[in-house]
């Protein structure tokens, strides 16, 4: 697998310092555990971080917090299930998933969508586009996150297989078309909706929260 679109350094920044939205850190953390050459950089920004933190000044507690921290320490914590991957979805996704296959609903022409999140700070969803098959044209009114799980997709951007990921902002306009062979499958993350130029995705829009 080669992978030609990687994460850029201001995205990787902010997930290093866990300063991004749930629905694009499950996009780069996927794409990292795809990625030897993310995942080294995302190393050398939390190495970066620390020695930051090493030079700062340490700051006395007050007697009433440092009680509470020490209270809490018995706390019973609950095991996080660890989700293996399975032959199309990266452990990531399956920890999205619950383990579970995606629950796949339909868009039309056969396209299918399996939304794992939905809120204030965005969406995250498997998209599903048969072989060949065009995606209707639209612009951003925030950042989108593409990242590639099966077979491989072209735009304006260029050709994004299998690991690459897309960064899409409210300035650009593309319309994705599907490579021929097997179905693209991807991860897609979003902050707002999307500007779709025809009627009928405008007018389907709320319906499919797209």
């Amino acid at each position: 697998m080669t992978i030609t679109h990687h994460i850029p350094d201001a995205l990787m920044l902010d997930y290093a310092s866990g300063r991004m939205a749930a629905p694009f850190a499950l996009v780069v953390a996927t794409h990292i555990s795809l990625c030897d050459d993310c995942r080294a950089r995302l190393a050398a920004h939390e190495m970066a971080g620390g020695a930051v933190i090493e030079t700062h000044a340490s700051a006395d507690l007050s007697d009433s917090l440092r009680d509470s921290v020490m209270a809490r320490l018995d706390d019973a914590v609950e095991d996080t299930p660890v989700y293996e991957r399975s032959s199309i979805f990266p452990a990531p996704v399956m920890q999205a998933l619950k383990g579970r296959p995606p629950k796949w609903k339909p868009l039309g022409r056969g396209v299918r969508q399996s939304i794992l999140s939905h809120g204030k700070t965005g969406s995250v969803r498997l998209l599903y586009i048969p072989p060949g098959l065009d995606m209707p044209d639209h612009s951003h009114g925030g950042l989108e996150l593409t990242l590639v799980l099966q077979g491989a997709f072209s735009d304006e951007g260029g050709r994004f297989g299998v690991g690459d990921v897309e960064v899409a902002d409210d300035l650009i306009e593309h319309k994705p078309v599907a490579a021929k062979g097997e179905a693209c499958i991807c991860l897609a993350a979003t902050d707002a909706a999307l500007r779709f130029t025809a009627f009928l995705p405008k007018l389907l829009q709320p319906i499919f929260r797209i």
